[in-house]
């Protein structure tokens, strides 16, 4: 199968890559850095909301700080 990122879904193509620019999700972005960077992350968040208000990508940008801080030993911004 061709991966062609002309038919890529908007979503995907332009979702957030850094806690920094998520919109409208400030509070979240900076308890979730703030818990990464003193080295207590919680067990569960419980991201909840209507559609489209970023729980998905919230969830995934705080997989991959933590994933990035077991690796190297620093927090992600």
């Amino acid at each position: 199968m061709k991966n062609n990122n002309k038919s890529k879904i908007l979503a995907l193509k332009y979702r957030p890559r850094i806690f920094k620019d998520l919109i409208g999700q400030e509070i979240i972005a900076e308890t979730i850095l703030n818990s990464i960077k003193i080295g207590k992350t919680p067990n569960a968040y419980l991201l909840t909301g209507i559609r489209g208000v970023g729980k998905t990508t919230t969830a995934r940008l705080n997989s991959k700080a933590i994933k990035c801080k077991k690796k190297s030993g620093q927090g992600s911004e």
